[in-house]
Formats: structure tokens, C-alpha cells, sequence
């Protein structure tokens, strides 16, 4: 015993022979290892679901950013006649990457006996293509078809099928502005020859909703003259966005009016941000059951290791090396479990879309369907600052599980263990 307490420091020693021996009471040693399994269960699931709603929010991201500019800056007049000089203005600011003029107006577009509201923009085709991904979104067609004074129009995917045409169809375009004629008051109408169709994804209604023409032509249906109804500007960080909207705010004329994209799809991301925040903690339940096994596994181990502790006493360790014994003991079993469950985690974090994918073709069923959850598959993307959260996570509660046990094993009488040995 004298040769035990040669090694420095002993605790360490003594927990790690504990954790290694084999223990009389084979009950201690299954709790102690489902404590182990427990623990690595809940970050493995606690790394996949985050990863998975990691994946959604990336979805999410990708469909609204690529067609959503983080930054408008129109007027109250409705109109913007100096926007070049707002585009100088705009661009000498280190957080704008990109700008472009916009008209937009609400608009019926009809073919046959097919009538659908949309939402028109009027854009130049090339500063488009430096502020949305609407270039790289098209399926039929190509942007830059919509040359000034063609009349083209690029529309959605679900908006064509529903007026039922396709590129070179003609659709007429009716304004809520009307002219006057020796009939009265008549809407406003042009032809337009369907020269593009965009898919952006289901989730948002941009396919059903959006329509695009020419800047130059957009300007003649809604009588701009050579004004605009403002500009787009897109940033190097569009979570910004809100602070840079008041920078403008303050520095602007007052008519200028300025929005963001947090105006619009704001409370969207919020909740998504609130559910994986939520998800995290009751997740972190899991991990908290196994963690309570620990500490009665240890309650146990204290009580079988009655006799040893009260030898060690009397070669003179003080109660807190027993302590510590213990301490190095729960915490062997917390780092053992958590090191499974991070690889495990990462693991299936990195695999969990194939998997789904393969059980789907297995069993012929569709878990995820793209009208309800944007996608039509299961998402995934591991973002190492939640593996780190989640790991340091399970072994701070499985340092605090062992406190008790340890203390209580501190608290051991060596003359009241050895009284019936």
C-alpha cells in the first residue's frame, strides 16, 4: 500500500484501477456501462437533430437570400428619379457588394381563360445577376432574353403552370392603371412573349408569384418615364442588414423609405433560431436521464467500495483524495460516453440524408414532402461550435453527477466500514 501512494497523483491512479477491475456486483458494472451507452445516446442525438435543422435553415436561407434583396431603398413618392447617384452613394460603403434598380407593380397576367395575379419587377438583366441567384434559378430560358423593347417576360415555374405556357407562349400583362377611350375607362394591357422560367423552390411562393421584364420596358407599362420605384442592394453579411437599414435611416433624405429582408421573412428565421435553441435543451434531457444513472451507479460503487475506502484511510488519504477517486471514476465513464457519441454524432450527422434516402427506396415511403417542408429529401449540416457545445454539454453534467457520490465517499468512517469486516 505504501508503493500505491508512491504515484502521483494517487486519486488519478486509484480511479483508473477502479474503472478498470472488475467489480463483485455484475448489476454496478451493466448500470455503469448503460450510463456510458446513455450518455453517448444523447449527444449522438443531439448532434444529429441540430445538424438536421441546420439543414433546413441552410435550405431556408439558400431559397429566400437567392431571391430576396437584404437591402431596399425606395421612396414615399413612389418614384426614384437620381438612383445612380443613390447606386455611387451605396457602393462607396464597404458592406455593399452590389446594386440595381427595380420597378415593380402588382399585375394580372392572363393567357385563354387563365388569370393570375403577380407581382412584375422591372430589372436590368445584368445588375441582376450581381445581386440574386434568379440567372442560375432558370430552368427554361435565360435572363439576359429580356432585351429592352422585346416585351419579355420571365416567370415562375407554378405561375407558367398554371397560365399553362411556355417559353416563345404570349401572355398579356393588365395594370391596375387605366386609359382613357371614347369607351370609357379601360385597364391598361401589353403583350408579352414568355422568354424565361425560373424554379426557386416551393416554401415561399416565389415561383407562383414573382414575374420579371426589362427595366426599359417595365418603365413604358407602368409610365416611370426614366424613373424607378428604388433600388436592391445586396451585402457582404445580410444578417446586417438591420443595423445597416438604420445607418441609411439616418443618413438619407426623408423621403427615402429603407426595408430589409427581416421586415419580410424576420419572424420566420427567429422561430427557426427559437425551435433549435428549444430543441437543444429538452435534447439535453436525454443526456440528464443517463447522467442520473451515473450518479446511482456511483451511490453503488461507494457503498460495494465501503471497506477499500476505509483502508485508504487509515494509510492516511485525506477525504479529499477519496473524493477525487470517485471524482476521476464518473468522470472516466462521462469523457468515455461523450467521445462515442461525438463520433458516433458526426457519424450519422454526415450521413443521416443518405440514410433516410436509403430507407425511403427500402420501404417505397416519402418521409419529407417539398409542399410541406421546402425540400423533398432530409437536409443535413454539421456546424462544429454545436459538437463543442454539446460535448462540453455532457461531461460538465457528468462532472456534476459525481459530486455526490464522491463527497458522500469522503464522508466514509473508517472505523464504522470496518466494524463487521
Amino acid at each position: 500500500m505504501r508503493s500505491l501512494f508512491m504515484f502521483r497523483p494517487v486519486s488519478l491512479f486509484i480511479g483508473l484501477r477502479y474503472t478498470r477491475a472488475k467489480r463483485r456486483n455484475h448489476f454496478i458494472s451493466f448500470i455503469s456501462l448503460m450510463s456510458m451507452f446513455g450518455i453517448a445516446l444523447g449527444v449522438i442525438v443531439l448532434i444529429t437533430v441540430l445538424s438536421v435543422m441546420n439543414g433546413f435553415d441552410r435550405e431556408i436561407r439558400s431559397r429566400v437570400f437567392s431571391m430576396w434583396p437584404p437591402i431596399t431603398i425606395s421612396s414615399m413618392t413612389g418614384a426614384v428619379s437620381n438612383w445612380k447617384e443613390l447606386e455611387k452613394t451605396l457602393l462607396t460603403s464597404p458592406e455593399i457588394i452590389a446594386v440595381a434598380p427595380y420597378i415593380n407593380g402588382e399585375v394580372l397576367l392572363t393567357n385563354s381563360n387563365q388569370v393570375q395575379p403577380a407581382l412584375v419587377n422591372g430589372i436590368d438583366p445584368q445588375a441582376e445577376k450581381k445581386i440574386s441567384e434568379l440567372n442560375q434559378k432558370m430552368v427554361l430560358g435565360n435572363l439576359d432574353n429580356l432585351g429592352a423593347g422585346k416585351f419579355g417576360i420571365v416567370i415562375g415555374e407554378e405561375l407558367a403552370n398554371r397560365l399553362d405556357v411556355t417559353v416563345g407562349d404570349k401572355i398579356t400583362v393588365i395594370t391596375p392603371q387605366v386609359s382613357l377611350s371614347p369607351a370609357g375607362i379601360i385597364p391598361r394591357y401589353k403583350r408579352f412573349t414568355v422568354s424565361g422560367i425560373f424554379r426557386a423552390g416551393s416554401g415561399f411562393g416565389f415561383d407562383m408569384a414573382l414575374a420579371y421584364i426589362n427595366l426599359t420596358d417595365a418603365q413604358k407599362l407602368f409610365q416611370m418615364g426614366s424613373t424607378v420605384s428604388g433600388v436592391h442592394a445586396s451585402m457582404k453579411d445580410v444578417y446586417q442588414a438591420p443595423q445597416f437599414s438604420t445607418y441609411l435611416s439616418n443618413n438619407l433624405t426623408p423621403t427615402a423609405r429603407i426595408s430589409n429582408w427581416t421586415d419580410q421573412f424576420g419572424a420566420f428565421f427567429h422561430a427557426v433560431k427559437l425551435e433549435k435553441t428549444m430543441m437543444f435543451f429538452i435534447l439535453l434531457l436525454i443526456i440528464a436521464v443517463a447522467v442520473f444513472n451515473l450518479v446511482c451507479t456511483l451511490v453503488m460503487v461507494v457503498n460495494d467500495k465501503e471497506s477499500d475506502i476505509a483502508i485508504l484511510r487509515t494509510y492516511g488519504a485525506t477525504p479529499k483524495t477519496i473524493m477525487s477517486i470517485f471524482v476521476v471514476q464518473g468522470a472516466i465513464v462521462g469523457v468515455i460516453g461523450t467521445l462515442l457519441g461525438i463520433v458516433g454524432g458526426i457519424a450519422l450527422a454526415l450521413n443521416v440524408t443518405q440514410i433516410v434516402k436509403w430507407i425511403e427506396e427500402l420501404f417505397h415511403v416519402h418521409f419529407l414532402s417539398s409542399s410541406v417542408y421546402f425540400v423533398n429529401y432530409l437536409p443535413s449540416e454539421l456546424i462544429w461550435q454545436d459538437v463543442v457545445k454539446i460535448s462540453l454539454a455532457a461531461l460538465i453534467l457528468s462532472l456534476i453527477a459525481t459530486l455526490y457520490p464522491a463527497w458522500r465517499a469522503s464522508r466514509t468512517e473508517p472505523v464504522e466500514a470496518l466494524r463487521y469486516e
